[in-house]
């Protein structure tokens, strides 16, 4: 790295400079070259983690990291300072008055296992075949949509209502009513919602979750039937206790969020190489039992999530670094699925990528992601069937400009790496 773009990187504020949201892994390299695979930056007290062994071990020492700050790191960070070298009493003291405490992501064991157990039995095989079968269907139903008119951005028009839908029947949602969530999706105005209602979805999205969900938990509790409402209505501690409505319902709507959020961006950016790489869409036409792998390599490279965070409960060293008590802990998978030290040659794209799957996209250990499985069938039947369906998919020069001079709009956050829009042209197959 030359001295140049050393000393630009040194005046970056990860949190608000915008010069890296195109493409942050030059920063990230950067620090790890510069600072080291852990490095505290001063002006935020934030222990950096490029490193792919480090990051590691964060996920993996939940007796040392706690996750009460997951989603939120240093904002607002802990209310009172930390004197000494354990912060668990301030922890545990304040923890209810941090952002998102309810949430399963920011529990700990043995909290957050019950409660991860609460959901676990959404994630059978059983269940996964039943919503996988259902992906097939809309997939083609997605696809129609745009299907005569030979193009289609595929954020909107087919990522974001077909992971939601694929989501809601995971859960359980009756056939009648999907159509209400799809006009969530799709961003429409829900009929039979008043007008008093419609503001709360509009200031917070996940309220019509939240509210419909607690509905159907109270009406399954009172009238079970056969089917995954009712299982998860029935869901209980380990001690037998019976959850509260609003638990059931908060996780299950954390779920729409992040599950669907982070595979909308996967979508984005398969849909994106492919586009710019008729080789390897060729390739994959070809030949498709190398679709996992490749949807593996895209988690590698553009990982969805480009930071989360933990916070470290005693003092300990972690990469030769000393990281003092209360540290904010922030991991960067991008950064540490990039590592040299663990992925040969980490900026190529390669589907023979035999450490492929060793990524950090969907986190370790007890907060590993509950719905990677279902993240990953829903992109490889979305590229079955549009393969099925679309021939020749290609970049639209329309909106994007000519090959070699793309222009990309990225999402505007230092917490998710993703693509605003993806539109592409395609000629119809059948």
């Amino acid at each position: 790295m030359d001295s140049a773009s050393v000393r630009s990187f040194e005046r970056v504020d990860f949190y608000t400079d915008e010069t890296i949201l195109d493409d942050p892994y030059p920063f990230f390299e950067y620090v790890r070259a510069e600072k080291g695979p852990v490095w505290i930056d001063p002006n935020y007290n934030v222990a950096f983690v490029t490193g792919y062994e480090e990051v590691v071990e964060v996920l993996r020492e939940v007796e040392l990291y706690s996750s009460c700050n997951a989603p939120t790191g240093p904002f607002p960070g802990l209310p009172v300072p930390v004197e000494g070298d354990d912060a668990n009493p301030v922890i545990e003291a304040h923890r209810e008055e941090l952002p998102m405490h309810e949430f399963m992501v920011t529990m700990d064991p043995p909290q957050h296992s019950e409660y991860r157990g609460l959901l676990r039995g959404l994630f059978t095989p059983r269940r996964l075949k039943e919503n996988e079968d259902f992906m097939w269907r809309l997939a083609d139903a997605q696809i129609d949509r745009f299907f005569d008119r030979g193009s289609c951005e595929v954020i909107q028009e087919y990522a974001v209502p077909f992971t939601g839908l694929v989501i809601a029947d995971l859960l359980g949602v009756p056939e009648a009513d999907l159509g209400k969530f799809r006009q969530v999706f799709e961003g429409q105005t829900i009929g039979g919602v008043g007008e008093g209602e419609q503001q709360i979805l509009a200031d917070n999205p996940l309220a019509f979750f939240e509210q419909t969900f607690s509905d159907y938990v109270v009406e399954r509790r009172e009238q079970p039937r056969q089917d995954v409402l009712t299982a998860l209505a029935r869901g209980v501690f380990s001690d037998g206790s019976v959850p509260a409505v609003d638990i059931l319902a908060r996780e299950a709507s954390f779920i729409f969020a992040a599950g669907q959020e982070t595979t909308v961006r996967l979508i984005g950016f398969a849909l994106q190489h492919l586009g710019e790489h008729p080789d390897v869409q060729q390739g994959l036409r070809d030949e498709r039992a190398l679709i996992p792998t490749f949807v593996e390599e895209m988690l590698r490279l553009e990982s969805p999530i480009k930071a989360y965070f933990r916070l470290a409960r005693r003092t300990t060293t972690l990469g030769g670094v000393r990281v003092p008590a209360g540290t904010t802990v922030m991991i960067l998978a991008g950064a540490c699925n990039r590592d040299p030290r663990q992925f040969e040659d980490p900026h190529e794209f390669r589907l023979d990528r035999a450490n492929v799957r060793e990524h950090i996209a969907f986190s370790r250990g007890v907060h590993s992601c509950l719905g990677q499985p279902l993240a990953r069938s829903e992109t490889r039947i979305t590229l079955e069937r549009m393969f099925d369906r679309m021939g020749d998919i290609r970049i639209s020069e329309e909106h994007h400009g000519p090959a070699g001079e793309r222009s990309w709009k990225y999402l505007p956050t230092w917490l998710f790496r993703g693509l605003d829009t993806v539109n592409v042209t395609f000629a119809p197959t059948t």
